[in-house]
């Protein structure tokens, strides 16, 4: 048997043979057709939130497995995402461009995921929330975030640990009766990181990363089922760990700075630079569910990100350059009011 047809044989309803959907509001899968409600096993869900070790000098490479469900690659943005149920949409989940169906996908399987939460309803309520407290947003924007194109996606995630023995060196300035001086600093620290959250996919942006994932508490992680994908999109890991870390570095790069910074505790630092020897490196492969509404305004494509956990929204919007010069005029008239009263006061 494929793996594709067990997928489709797992997600059959035990009293009709329907095709059960998941239901974020009720935590289950639900048949579409006679409604039947089946609840998860949660007797491996303390397990979900294994972390991995790994040492890049002794790793064996890792092997891609494939994925028999039904596949879907963007003529647009090149994202893929396969569906573990036969919901296939026409239109891609990230970018809104058109797709093509293909018969498979390598990746690397997901070892846990949070599931969504919020249904779709409610995702296009915090989307129509987020529109009306826009300043400045053109009369027009809530009715057409309300047509706007709600989907679903469970996108890749890394989380790292690591312990880092960090030695550096750097300078700061000092002032004292209009002097400066500049100073030389060595020192050293460790610093433990834990559950760095870093994206698996260049089609996870700033938006949808630092936006509205950046709280993540490995203790909603569940084990990775098929089940819980059932009616959504995934985009599977194409990251072996050594590509992960490369990812991370950067940021890692940019949190070890701040850490030296915080230890030097000096007004001026600068040329800032460090060495450090990395141990303790455990990783996990991890989705998190989002909620992307698209819409076009005025030919241009837009989208507002709803956390599928618990409905932070970030976005994009137009701003109305009418409301704009309104609100301008106004804040100048309120600075020439103060000071004209200003004035008027001093010379009371």
């Amino acid at each position: 048997m494929s793996d594709t047809v067990a997928i489709q044989s797992e997600l059959q309803c035990p009293s009709c043979a329907g095709q059960c959907l998941y239901d974020p509001a009720q935590q289950a899968l639900v048949c579409s057709s006679c409604g039947n409600v089946q609840r998860f096993d949660a007797g491996e869900d303390a397990n979900a939130a294994m972390e991995f070790p790994f040492d890049p000098d002794t790793a064996p490479p890792e092997t891609p497995i494939t994925f028999n469900g039904y596949v879907e690659s963007c003529q647009t943005c090149g994202g893929t995402v396969t569906f573990v149920a036969r919901g296939l949409s026409a239109a891609c989940s990230y970018c809104d461009g058109p797709v093509v169906l293909k018969h498979a996908d390598l990746g690397y399987a997901p070892m846990a995921l949070i599931p969504f939460r919020v249904p779709e309803h409610d995702a296009q309520v915090f989307a129509q929330d987020w529109v009306k407290k826009r300043l400045a947003a053109p009369n027009d924007l809530k009715d057409i975030v309300a047509q706007g194109r709600v989907a679903g996606i469970y996108v890749p995630f890394w989380t790292f640990d690591s312990e880092e023995a960090v030695l550096y060196w750097a300078m700061y300035t000092t002032r004292h009766n209009k002097k400066t001086r500049t100073h030389k600093i060595k020192g050293g620290m460790n610093i433990r990181f834990d559950d760095l959250l870093v994206p698996a996919s260049p089609h996870v942006t700033p938006l949808i990363r630092d936006g509205i994932l950046h709280d993540f508490y490995p203790s909603r992680l569940r084990p990775y089922r098929a089940g819980y994908l059932a009616g959504f999109a995934a985009e599977q890991h194409h990251q072996t760990v050594h590509e992960g870390l490369a990812a991370n570095a950067r940021d890692k790069a940019l949190l070890i700075r701040n850490h030296i910074k915080d230890d030097i505790n000096k007004s001026g630092v600068h040329n800032i630079g460090y060495q450090t020897a990395t141990t303790g490196i455990h990783y996990r492969r991890i989705l998190l569910p989002v909620w992307i509404l698209h819409y076009t305004y005025k030919g241009h494509a837009k989208k507002v990100v709803v956390c599928g956990m618990q409905g932070r929204t970030f976005g994009e919007r137009p701003f109305s350059t009418w409301k704009l010069a309104g609100y301008a005029a106004a804040l100048s008239a309120l600075t020439v009011g103060f000071g004209l009263f200003w004035g008027a006061a001093g010379l009371l």
